[in-house]
C-alpha cells in the first residue's frame, strides 16, 4: 500500500487465506480514501475480532521485499502498521487477562 501513499500493513498468526482476505479488504478501503491510523480500531465485516494498527518501530528490519521494490534503504524504510487483533473476549495484548488466539509478536520485538 506504500504505492498508495500509505504504510504497509502486517499481520501475524492467521492463515494465508485469512491474511489475503484481510489485507485485500483493507487495500480496497485505502484505495477508496480511508486511512488506517495507528491506535484507531478497525472492524471488518467477515472477521470476528477488532484490529488496532500499531506502528512498527523497526520496519527496515522487517519489510525487505517492500524496501527492495520501492528502492528504499533500511534507514528510510517503507513505514509499517502491524494489525494487532483482539482475543475472543475483545482484549488486546496490552489489556489485563489477554488470552492470545495466536502468537502475535509485539511491534519492535522481532525482525525478519
Amino acid at each position: 500500500m506504500f504505492g498508495l501513499n500509505h504504510p504497509e500493513p502486517l499481520i501475524f498468526g492467521v492463515s494465508s487465506h485469512d491474511a489475503s482476505a484481510i489485507l485485500n479488504e483493507l487495500a480496497d478501503r485505502v484505495r477508496k480514501g480511508e486511512n488506517l491510523l495507528a491506535g484507531r480500531p478497525i472492524t471488518l465485516e467477515d472477521w470476528p475480532y477488532e484490529f488496532v494498527p500499531e506502528e512498527v518501530p523497526n520496519p527496515g528490519e522487517v519489510v525487505f521485499e517492500a524496501n527492495r521494490f520501492y528502492a528504499r534503504p533500511p534507514e528510510m524504510s517503507v513505514p509499517v502498521l502491524q494489525l494487532t487483533y483482539a482475543d475472543e473476549e475483545g482484549r488486546f495484548p496490552w489489556d489485563a487477562g489477554y488470552s492470545p488466539i495466536q502468537i502475535q509478536p509485539r511491534p519492535g520485538n522481532f525482525a525478519a
